[in-house]
């Protein structure tokens, strides 16, 4: 191989380790005042508490929440959406990760009350009985909208977890530490700019109670091997 040729190679890898960086968008949560490279508004009063990976934000599921400015995977046609983080019990529904298209007509994220309304958006959800919980994730977009979420795969309240959902273009799946929990075809159109709330539903309903560690965006769908790791 002579230099020439191994400049080229070079080059070409350092572009799709570029192209990989762009792609893919981590927060951690070691901070309340700049995450992800957005400076997120503070409602209520979180708190950095320590956690196995380093700091967390701690939600007391009543009014905490952080509203971002910004928001991941704009104009992504497959999608990966990870997070670390770990429940405490509390009510039963909680919406704690809130990723919205705003309407460009109204201005808003979601609708003012209630859960339903027509902005494209995915969610992380939790519904908590007892002491364990089940995840719930959900995706809407202009194509239609698909809700994942099994009652009967419990989880223990208490320890850290990582969650995932993707999309490959054709199937919608939802994961558990690396495990599978559901899967389903669904039609999906890309999002538009918008923006995120974590720690609540966008429209303050449904509060979290536990502490994010991490979440991580990517612009395609992840094999479970590559997803982030619960920490043990």
């Amino acid at each position: 191989m002579n230099r020439r040729t191994f400049g080229v190679m070079a080059l070409l890898g350092a572009m799709r380790v570029s192209a990989q960086a762009q792609e893919q968008t981590l927060w951690k949560f070691d901070s309340l005042t700049r995450i992800g490279g957005l400076a997120p508004r503070v409602e209520g009063a979180p708190v950095l508490v320590d956690s196995p990976l380093g700091k967390a934000v701690q939600f007391n599921g009543k009014d905490d929440a952080l509203f971002f400015p910004g928001r991941p995977l704009v104009g992504a046609r497959t999608f990966t959406i990870e997070a670390i983080f770990r429940p405490d019990g509390g009510d039963f529904q909680q919406r704690w990760m809130h990723i919205a298209e705003t309407d460009p007509a109204t201005g808003l994220d979601a609708s003012p009350a209630g859960t339903s309304d027509t902005n494209p958006r995915f969610m992380f959800e939790i519904r908590v009985v007892k002491d364990q919980w089940y995840l719930d994730a959900f995706v809407n977009s202009k194509a239609g909208s698909k809700a994942l979420a099994f009652p009967e795969k419990l989880h223990p309240i208490g320890p850290w977890y990582a969650v995932a959902q993707t999309y490959d273009g054709k199937t919608y799946r939802s994961y558990v530490n690396g495990v599978l929990e559901g899967e389903a075809d669904t039609a999906f159109t890309p999002h538009g700019p918008g923006h995120a709330m974590v720690g609540a539903r966008m429209n303050h309903v449904n509060y979290f109670h536990g502490a994010i560690a991490q979440a991580r965006f990517t612009a395609h769908a992840l094999p479970p091997q590559e997803f982030l790791k619960a920490p043990q």
